[in-house]
């Protein structure tokens, strides 16, 4: 994950804390199409909660089947090897390769748990914490010494969702390359230009494809997903790039793609369908560098291999870049219009 470093000011910190809690003041078609939808958008409530993975009026349950094409979709496609790739998804057996299954485990908790600090990389954009991590969370990987290492928690009580990146205890204390938490009550934003996380700035939560909605038929959000190159830029709602170039022709962080309505999914199985069916409808959203095309799932074992596997054949020229502008109420709120 490529990083750039924004210096903030110690006041903003602070401010940036509350701004970031913003603590309140069955679709499977065989078709080849998704209709237009004229009910109210949904969240469905995350396993075993009462929370919902931010409300229905956020970006990530947005409907994006009617918005135009982004008049970058060609230049954006062309530098993500869209002519070559195909989908990859980036969850599921690990083979032996890692002690857990692939993907970005989430790890529940109530609001009893014990809460520590830690010390972060990237301190002047990281909110400061205490965070509720222990030996209990679920580190991706599973391994608090090797790879991106993030983690995801939930305090069920309060629907407050925290987010770690490179994280690792040593010698008694916790440290991470960057930290983030939100209400999922809230469509707040973090502040202009801090990262998460994610290098997007966003939260990698609601991004994340779950077997649960898999297998209940309906996924109601965006998924996430990555890319290797990107410009140093970012759309809304991103708050941060992690570019590496800074040309247009280029996808930005916070980019939406759109798997194109005239894509068949008539033959894919029922549960592969239920997943591009959202891929249709609240398409991929780009947060992060990394492998082109590679889209993120929970580290979960009961993943069915007709998920991943079939998903693999998915080209990754059948998608679209979208111009999601219509959608933002705000810059500094992921709350959108209905369209």
């Amino acid at each position: 994950m490529r990083r750039s470093v924004t210096t903030v000011p110690a006041a903003a910190l602070t401010l940036a804390m509350s701004v970031a809690l913003a603590i309140p003041s069955g679709e499977v078609a065989a078709a080849t199409t998704v209709t237009s939808v004229t009910s109210a958008p949904t969240a469905a409530y995350l396993p075993g909660t009462h929370c919902t993975a931010f409300p229905a009026s956020s970006y990530w349950h947005a409907d994006i089947s009617r918005l135009p094409v982004n008049a970058r979709s060609a230049q954006w496609l062309s530098h993500m090897q869209a002519k070559t790739r195909k989908l990859h998804p980036d969850f599921g057996p690990a083979f032996g390769a890692q002690p857990v299954p692939y993907g970005i485990p989430v790890t529940y908790v109530s609001s009893t748990h014990a809460k520590v600090a830690v010390r972060f990389d990237y301190a002047s954009e990281s909110n400061r914490g205490p965070y509720p991590l222990g030996r209990d969370t679920k580190v991706e990987g599973g391994s608090w010494s090797t790879g991106d290492r993030h983690t995801v928690i939930v305090d069920t009580g309060t629907c407050v969702l925290y987010e770690t990146w490179a994280t690792r205890p040593s010698g008694g204390r916790w440290f991470a390359g960057s930290g983030a938490y939100w209400s999922l009550k809230s469509n707040g934003l973090r502040p202009s230009g801090w990262t998460s996380a994610d290098a997007a700035g966003l939260p990698i939560l609601p991004g994340l494809l779950r077997w649960d909605e898999v297998a209940r038929g309906r996924v109601d959000h965006a998924i996430r997903f990555t890319t290797n190159t990107t410009d140093r830029t970012y759309v809304w709602p991103a708050r941060h790039q992690a570019g590496s170039v800074s040309n247009r022709s280029y996808p930005p962080m916070g980019a939406r793609f759109r798997l194109k309505a005239s894509f068949n999914i008539s033959h894919y199985p029922r549960d592969a369908r239920v997943v591009l069916v959202a891929m249709k409808k609240y398409g991929l959203v780009l947060a992060d560098n990394g492998s082109p095309w590679f889209f993120q799932g929970t580290a979960d074992s009961h993943w069915p291999a007709t998920v991943y596997q079939s998903l693999k054949s998915v080209p990754a020229s059948a998608f679209e870049a979208i111009d999601t502008s219509r959608l933002r109420i705000s810059s500094n709120s992921a709350a959108c219009r209905r369209i």
